[in-house]
């Protein structure tokens, strides 16, 4: 029986993507090598006490890839297979895609090595408080120096415990909210960066579809509406997206989620799936005649379909599945989905690759306005008030 393919290191596939875009750059060597360097990299480990009683030793990492403006910006990831390759990866993925977009951040990641599902609220709640300590131990937290926000694993109600907490540590800073963004708007967040990164996923696959060049290489006509889609992957990125482009009328065939996906030609109504999933726990056994359910979710990326958007975890097209994706065009609303050998295989056979570090840029852009509203300390709603009456 062959083997299944090695899962290629995320750090070795950024620094390849990187170098292949050096190559059309006229910088010099010296500056190119250390743009591609990870600045600073942090393990640590610590205890926590379980509900039970029992003690378990925590992993967690934080990375700073460039510290060439401050503060660095980056979420915070809890996830079971979290590596140090994989924050160094994405805190460089976050450098390039504060350039890309005009924000003035250095690119940073961190997690901790959990499964957030194995874990009470009040145990995830000491763990985030103590990576916040650990953090601001080790000078990996503030408001100029490394800002974190929601990733996968994570959400609102982790930041809120992390802004507490460094505000019960540094009770004399008046800039104490900026040290993290995606916190609830009740905590001097902002509306809709929540919603933000698979909004801009939207954004972007609908202005791609206003190009000449990209209608002709894909033989597509302008505008979503009609479109078919398969989205991978129903986290907050992937069902703010999917819900978007539901409400503009494309037609989405197919959702994959981790315990398997549904498929139907005619198209799937978001919202009752999203609902279906919220009270069952599961977009499996969802009610429609005709309805095919795939026991493997990676089956759901060759499905034949306009937009293909994998909205999951990083390495989900490699270069052995790569031959049999039947997309016309491939959307990387996650992180670095596609490997760089995928990457070549689909550009051989036409297909075009919206990539992530501006299609999924929409979350920290709406971060950064964040961030300032905290450091200006005047509420969004005070300066958009008449724009508001007068609209």
């Amino acid at each position: 029986m062959s083997q299944p393919p090695a899962t290629p290191s995320l750090y070795d596939a950024l620094l390849e993507h990187f170098d292949r875009a050096a190559a059309h750059t006229d910088l010099a060597p010296g500056l190119l090598d250390q743009i591609r360097q990870c600045n600073t990299v942090c393990r640590f480990v610590f205890p926590l006490r379980r509900d039970d009683g029992s003690i378990q030793t925590i992993e967690a990492y934080r990375a700073q890839h460039s510290t060439h403006r401050l503060p660095v910006k980056g979420g915070l990831r809890f996830s079971p297979h979290l590596t140090q390759d994989t924050v160094m990866a994405l805190a460089g993925l976050m450098t390039f895609k504060c350039a890309l977009v005009g924000v003035p951040f250095g690119g940073g990641k961190g997690g901790v090595k959990i499964d957030p599902r194995k874990f009470s609220v009040p145990e995830l709640e000491r763990i985030t408080r103590r990576y916040a300590v650990e953090l601001l131990r080790k000078g990996f937290l503030g408001p100029s120096l490394d800002v974190p926000a929601p990733d996968y694993g994570t959400s609102e109600r982790e930041m809120a415990w992390i802004a507490d907490t460094y505000m019960t540590l540094h009770p004399q800073d008046v800039n104490a909210l900026a040290c993290v963004t995606g916190k609830p708007v009740a905590l001097s967040g902002i509306a809709v960066r929540k919603e933000a990164t698979g909004l801009g996923v939207y954004y972007g696959i609908r202005e791609c579809l206003t190009i000449p060049e990209i209608l002709q290489q894909t033989n597509l006509s302008p505008g979503v509406a009609g479109k078919t889609i398969v989205i991978q992957g129903l986290g907050n990125v992937g069902s703010n997206a999917a819900l978007e482009l539901h409400k503009a009328g494309a037609k989405l065939i197919a959702l994959a989620e981790i315990d398997g996906a549904i498929h139907h030609p005619d198209g799937l109504d978001v919202p009752a799936v999203l609902a279906h999933r919220e009270k069952t726990g599961s977009i499996l056994n969802f009610p429609l005649p005709g309805l095919h359910e795939i026991k493997n979710p990676a089956d759901a990326l060759e499905i034949p379909c306009d937009i293909l958007i994998p909205a999951a975890l990083q390495n989900q097209i490699l270069a052995h599945n790569a031959p049999r994706i039947a997309a016309k065009i491939v959307a990387e609303a996650a992180n670095s989905p596609v490997t760089p050998d995928a990457q070549t295989i689909l550009h051989q056979r036409g297909i075009l690759i919206i990539p992530d570090i501006y299609l999924n840029a929409g979350g920290v852009t709406v971060s950064y306005f964040e961030w300032l509203k905290n450091l200006q300390h005047v509420s969004f709603e005070r300066m958009t008030r008449r724009q508001a009456e007068n609209s």
